[in-house]
């Protein structure tokens, strides 16, 4: 991982090389009382999955090329792309590069557990499904 500098309570990222050095489908960097930092690799031919949130998001996309599909309408997505998804929106992210659709995405408040990774989506989707990936009470 990128240097991370931590002083006097600040967090300090260079995100897209954070990003981009992450294997991981989901890697929870920050999480605050209000806000939560996320960084994501999609594998190619994969997708973040359908899905709705109680919480604001906003994505920023640091490599990669995709679809967004936010509220049924679809655009494509790329570095330097921003999409924001208000709470109760329908939404969906799919990579259809040949390269991992790589961002970092904000929560507002968080959405998953302090510190959670997971390596794949697939175990994303069963932590979430176990009650195991709640975010801080």
């Amino acid at each position: 991982m990128a240097r991370r500098d931590s002083v006097l309570g600040m967090e300090h990222y260079v995100i897209a090389t954070v990003a981009e050095q992450s294997p991981d489908f989901r890697r929870v960097l920050w999480t605050g009382k209000h806000t939560q930092l996320v960084i994501m690799t999609v594998p190619a031919g994969g997708e973040i999955g359908e899905e709705i949130h109680h919480v604001d998001q906003i994505l920023t996309f640091v490599s990669g090329v995709g679809k967004a599909i936010v509220g049924g309408e679809t655009r494509t997505v790329q570095q330097g792309d921003l999409v924001v998804v208000p709470a109760g929106v329908q939404h969906n992210f799919v990579n259809d590069g040949p390269n991992p659709l790589v961002l970092h995405t904000v929560y507002g408040p968080p959405e998953h557990a302090d510190g959670a990774v997971h390596k794949t989506k697939e175990e994303a989707d069963s932590l979430e499904e176990a009650g195991l990936d709640n975010p801080p009470a």
